[in-house]
């Protein structure tokens, strides 16, 4: 790390961050595994030292994040552990928050031989995490006739569509990504999942709408960022913002020029890249910084603002800065308020900008 972020992870709480990837010597048993995740907790509990740790099929990719002289320490020790080699930094930055605040070392592990990892204790409301289990279940059946049921069943007791997003869709986005990450579904069952709470989310706008007020000054480009498969929040954004009546294009760019390319057509005065709201991404970081920067540029000749989405940043909104993003939305529901707030600061800004003197 530069001596510049030396300096400013002492300012206003910023830490340092390092995600890198390298592969196992030699195959870890389970004990090994846990004994190896054990010692790492205290390690990192005494260097204020947060993080994540997956382990796949003999790879391992894992994030860290604390002060830096601390993580400077502790590098030094990961690289000259003989259980892995081939040891590759995928992305080193300051942030303003951490990712992982309430974890030593969050455990992933997608071991062959391995026993199930237990999983975090929900945060939800018992009856609000039984309608996220029972969705999740429906999600990987692809019964989406008792999925719509049920949604059904929910509105007719008084739910609200931004309630349903909020509270049952993308938290059950998130319970398939935690799913396939304990191996208890394959990647085309998750995929499947999270169309189905597309489909979901569309049924549900569909009997909620048309009551909003319309405001057609604004414009937003909604983009999956380039590679990223999975569209549920983007979909599921793109209803929220026509009800609000923003002009919605959308854009599934396979690279940085392509987006570019479009923001230069369309002079959007939003655009929102959005990640996975399965699988947190934490390795997409840097791609995705880079996504941002070119976004700016094309967008030089307009005041557009940047937005983010995904798992990543509904867990974590500070990341938004990390990136260099104006704005991590937390949830579909809603954000066409704080974008509309975003819009008109940038507006004025740039008439302010252009005043004598400015």
């Amino acid at each position: 790390m530069s001596e510049t972020s030396a300096e400013h992870t002492g300012q206003d709480g910023w830490i340092a961050c390092l995600t890198y990837k390298s592969l196992a010597t030699a195959p870890p048993s389970e004990p090994e595994l846990s004994t190896l995740v054990s010692k790492a907790r205290t390690r990192n509990r005494m260097l204020n030292v947060t993080g994540m740790l997956i382990y796949e099929r003999g790879a391992f990719l894992q994030t860290l994040e604390g002060p830096k002289d601390k993580l400077d320490t502790l590098w030094t020790s990961i690289k000259q552990d003989r259980r892995h080699e081939h040891i590759e930094i995928l992305t080193e930055h300051i942030a303003p928050a951490r990712l992982f605040s309430d974890w030593d070392l969050l455990l992933h592990s997608r071991n062959d031989n391995a026993a199930p990892v237990p999983k975090a204790a929900s945060v939800a409301p018992p009856a609000i995490d039984a309608h996220i289990r029972k969705l999740r279940e429906l999600a990987l059946n692809a019964d989406d006739v008792r999925i719509n049921a049920f949604f059904a069943s929910l509105q007719d007791e008084g739910w609200t569509s931004d309630a349903v997003v909020t509270l049952l869709i993308e938290p059950t986005a998130r319970a398939l990504g935690d799913a396939w990450l304990a191996d208890e579904c394959s990647e085309f069952d998750l995929t499947i999942g999270l169309s189905m709470m597309q489909l979901a989310g569309h049924a549900v706008r569909r009997h909620t709408s048309g009551s909003a007020i319309r405001n057609t000054q604004y414009k937003i480009l909604l983009a999956v960022a380039p590679g990223e498969q999975h569209m549920l929040g983007t979909s599921i954004l793109a209803d929220q913002m026509t009800d609000a009546g923003w002009r919605v294009d959308m854009a599934f760019p396979d690279s940085d020029e392509a987006l570019f390319n479009q923001l230069r057509a369309e002079h959007p005065d939003v655009v929102d890249i959005g990640l996975s709201d399965a699988m947190a991404r934490p390795q997409a970081l840097p791609r995705l910084r880079t996504t941002i920067d070119h976004s700016r540029l094309a967008a030089s000749d307009h005041p557009t603002v940047i937005s983010v989405g995904g798992r990543l940043f509904a867990e974590a909104a500070a990341t938004a800065a990390s990136v260099g993003a104006d704005y991590a939305r937390l949830t579909a529901a809603g954000a066409s308020i704080r974008m509309a707030e975003l819009v008109g600061m940038s507006r004025a800004t740039k008439t302010a900008n252009r005043q004598p003197g400015g």
